[in-house]
């Protein structure tokens, strides 16, 4: 749909569209026709009421649902989403972005739900998670610990800049509903129309339970007067909007978990390998003119400063403009254009007036004298052509290291050895990302491993990757989003971590039993209740945590090394030879550590058709003690941790993973073996819906 009625904006509050103030709104306007799209401001609601419905009433419902639940939650929003993104799209021009720039905000935004939703089977079918392993805190074993992952009891704060107003919105969305928090959501105004648009979209699925989202779209200074150690604030945007809001006396008086991602200088590194006409030269070429020109440089990762070997100078700033002069700029709803506008006018006055501070300091070495856009533009757009600087001198200057043009500005500078290209990468202080285009595994290492230090994500780039890169400047849904120094300090997505941020992690002390019962994961030394009947004729839903089975025992014999040795192909010296075991750790030959494994699942199985569907999988295999002929084994079996799972059609089984302790012990009760084997086990119940 297009927007054809610049009408009033509406703030999300408690389950309510609250319209903005008629009398004080002020318009919002298309970055290319100037026209008015959309009015906003204040509006009439109680902001402390709206922290309280989403503490009362989101987060319990949230917080009640598994990361099985959530997950499929996500999936279901991102379809309904994904269904609706030609809507989001016609919006979308309004901002100044292109079609290709917009799929980057919506589908990509979208994607996030997708990647998050997948991420659910990383976690258990719980409210809760674990994090790492049970520890044992005692010399006998009675006393144990386990880290416990819970959701925080509050809600997630986010306000985020104006250049991504969906990905910029679901990207972290995303992530704290799948912890099982709920959001609210501060759009920058100038482009919360298309915020708005998705937001309603979302409140009209039905897919989330109430308080699970809100929204304010217009000023609200005061958004963080009312948060607690509950929640947890997230910022895009300026440095210095961000270090502002990190010191607000309710972020200091409360512990407020603050993530800031903010502006950054970030690189772009040509390897001294390459060579004119080489296909790294093309690539790099191609990526620092997409990051120039993709939402007009307005990102956070986009490439602000681009470092060459001095004798590439002048090829590269020639190649890089006869590669800008190609890029038509326009109404971005003309599918001949590449390039859109800028988000306004303001946002432009401010680019310009940053690119001047470094011309101070450098020479322009591309700029359009008189450019022609593809559009009708009026007194209002804000159509910015690329602009490239050159510093023949990195080592002296200044404003290129310390000023961010947030737009389609980059200043080119030479430099002599990799050591000096991370020297200068990191007079950034700090970066969202950097790349290096090169071909040459030690120039490539050479630079990463003394870069990474001030970059929070680095592209290597090259000819084997360039195909399926998804280039310098996309974050991605399972990758840390975040940087040190500058960039604010903070971590966004990261997959499994960034879902850690929206939970509270607590060490839980006590015996094997009780923590596992807490936990609902067996605890080595914890109980294990023989079971009765075997754990293979139980279904999934009768399965308990600890349920056990003790083996008959087998004793060990040359001929069963032989024979494994024969079926397998295994003959190293150690199982065969036992002359050559002379300044070995081993006494005698000794059984292969597989064929312990082996003989185990030999021991502990019910062959007979039950509800155990299959063995796909062994984990955290070790073998603790060697294995000699004449020495006897038996097995513990034990339920260690159920994962259930969805039935995907009407003819899927349904089913869920149970995962088993297997511990092979010998005649004086010691272990020689521990392992976790994974099996599909059929439910009981076959008339679940599908999800």
């Amino acid at each position: 749909m297009t927007i054809s009625s610049p009408g009033l904006l509406g703030h999300y509050i408690a389950g309510q569209w609250i319209l903005s103030n008629e009398r004080t709104a002020k318009p919002l306007l298309d970055a290319v026709s100037g026209e008015v799209v959309a009015r906003t401001g204040a509006a009439d609601y109680d902001l402390a009421f709206a922290y309280e419905f989403a503490r009362q009433e989101g987060n319990p419902a949230l917080r009640k649902m598994t990361f099985q639940e959530r997950g499929r939650m996500l999936k279901r929003l991102a379809l309904y989403l994904l269904a609706r993104k030609e809507e989001f799209y016609q919006i979308s021009f309004a901002t100044g972005a292109t079609r290709a720039d917009s799929w980057i905000d919506i589908e990509g935004g979208i994607g996030n739900l997708f990647a998050y939703a997948s991420l659910r089977k990383k976690f258990p079918d719980t409210p809760f998670a674990l994090d790492g392993d049970g520890m044992s805190m005692s010399k006998g074993g009675s006393f144990s610990a386990h880290h416990l992952l819970v959701p925080k009891e509050g809600v997630a704060v986010h306000i985020n800049a104006f250049n991504f107003p969906v990905w910029g919105m679901l990207e972290k969305v995303a992530v704290n509903w799948l912890a099982g928090m709920p959001a609210i959501v501060k759009p920058a105004t100038a482009t919360s129309f298309l915020t708005e648009a998705v937001v309603r979209a979302i409140v009209d699925s039905g897919i989330l339970p109430s308080g699970a989202i809100q929204l304010i779209c217009g000023p609200a200074r005061n958004i963080l007067d009312f948060v607690d150690e509950r929640d947890v604030v997230t910022f895009t945007g300026s440095a210095a909007t961000g270090q502002k809001l990190r010191a607000h006396p309710r972020i200091n008086a409360h512990s407020v978990p603050f993530n800031l991602e903010a502006d950054s200088l970030n690189s772009a590194i040509l390897g001294t390998d390459v060579k004119v006409g080489d296909p790294e030269f093309g690539l790099f070429i191609k990526e620092v003119r997409k990051e120039l020109t993709v939402k007009c440089g307005q990102k956070c990762t986009a490439i602000r400063r681009v470092f060459v070997p001095e004798h590439l100078m002048d090829s590269v700033s020639d190649a890089l403009g006869t590669a800008l002069d190609q890029t038509t700029i326009g109404d971005p709803r003309n599918e001949k254009v590449r390039m859109g506008a800028m988000v306004g006018l303001s946002q432009m006055q401010e680019v310009r007036e940053q690119a001047d501070r470094i011309a101070a300091e450098a020479s322009c070495v591309y700029k359009r004298s008189a450019p022609e856009w593809l559009a009708d533009a009026g007194e209002h757009s804000a159509f910015m052509a690329p602009e490239v600087y050159r510093v023949d001198d990195p080592a002296r200057a200044v404003a290129p290291h310390e000023v961010e043009a947030f737009g389609p500005i980059c200043t080119l500078m030479p430099y002599k050895t990799i050591d000096e290209a991370v020297d200068l990468s990191k007079r950034g202080k700090g970066s969202l990302c950097c790349s290096i285009t090169t071909h040459d595994q030690g120039v490539a290492s050479s630079f990463v491993r003394e870069a990474a230090t001030m970059h929070g994500r680095i592209l290597v780039l090259d000819r084997d990757c360039a195909k399926e890169s998804t280039g310098h400047g996309s974050p991605l849904p399972l990758l840390v989003h975040g940087g040190p120094g500058r960039a604010g300090g903070g971590e966004e997505m990261g997959g499994v971590r960034g879902v850690r941020h929206y939970m509270q992690r607590t060490a839980i002390q006590g015996s094997p039993t009780m923590v596992g019962a807490i936990v609902q994961q067996y605890q080595p030394g914890g109980a294990q209740p023989e079971s009765e009947p075997h754990v293979f004729r139980k279904h999934f839903e009768e399965l308990e945590i600890g349920d056990t089975v003790y083996t008959h025992k087998h004793t060990v014999t040359e001929t069963d090394i032989v024979n494994f040795a024969n079926v397998s192909g295994d003959n190293f010296y150690a199982h065969m030879d036992e002359t050559s075991l002379d300044g070995t750790i081993f006494e005698r030959r000794v059984a292969h550590g597989y064929f312990v494994l082996s003989k185990a699942a030999g021991l502990f199985v019910d062959p007979r058709k039950g509800p155990v569907l299959l063995n796909y999988g062994i984990e955290e295999a070790r073998f603790t003690k060697p294995v000699y002929p004449g020495m006897t084994l038996g097995v513990r079996l034990t339920v260690k941790e159920k994962v259930a799972q969805e039935r995907r059609t009407e003819e899927d089984v349904a089913k869920g993973i149970v995962k088993f302790f297997v511990d092979v012990r010998d005649e004086t009760d010691e272990s020689v073996a521990v392992a976790t084997i994974l099996t599909m086990v059929k439910k009981k119940d076959q008339t679940e819906s599908v999800a």
